[in-house]
């Protein structure tokens, strides 16, 4: 779902890197926009049990950038919130990529300070995906404080 809501406008031109699996019963195209998707992706389906249907789900439901977070700081539970992954998924998971993706991978939000450092963390728990509330957190002003940053970052995100 990343990569069709990040498509260009209809009639603009689009090139989209693609992943073609043959099975006996079907012949299935795979598109991306980036290369770090179509990498992660092909990361992903390498690991027992994960088929492209699980991998789409989960880069559906978070970034490259969000999964390598995930992988490098072991966080089961930011796994499980995503759709058709279980605790034991999970795990194996952040098994098997340990090392492969997320080392190389860093905050896609540089934080000035503590205070949006908890700003963000407050989004996150009143349910804003971190790219959203990272989007918030641009709009605010560098020394805003934590009280006034989430309600001002909560105004940006109703409009």
């Amino acid at each position: 779902m990343s990569t069709f809501y990040n498509l260009p406008g209809l009639g603009e031109k689009v090139a989209l890197l693609t992943h073609f699996v043959v099975r006996e019963d079907a012949q299935i195209l795979f598109g991306f926009l980036s290369a770090e998707e179509r990498s992660a992706f092909r990361q992903l389906i390498k690991i027992s049990g994960v088929g492209p249907k699980m991998a789409l789900s989960l880069l559906s439901g978070l970034s490259v950038a969000e999964l390598g977070q995930a992988v490098s700081r072991q966080e089961v539970a930011r796994l499980v919130k995503v759709p058709g992954i279980g605790k034991k998924t999970a795990e194996r998971l952040l098994l098997e990529l340990k090392g492969k993706l997320g080392a190389d991978l860093t905050s896609p939000l540089s934080l000035s300070n503590d205070n949006q450092a908890d700003i963000l963390q407050a989004l996150i728990a009143l349910g804003y995906s971190e790219k959203e509330a990272g989007l918030a957190l641009k709009a605010l002003p560098p020394e805003v404080g934590v009280s006034e940053g989430i309600k001002l970052a909560l105004k940006s995100l109703s409009r």
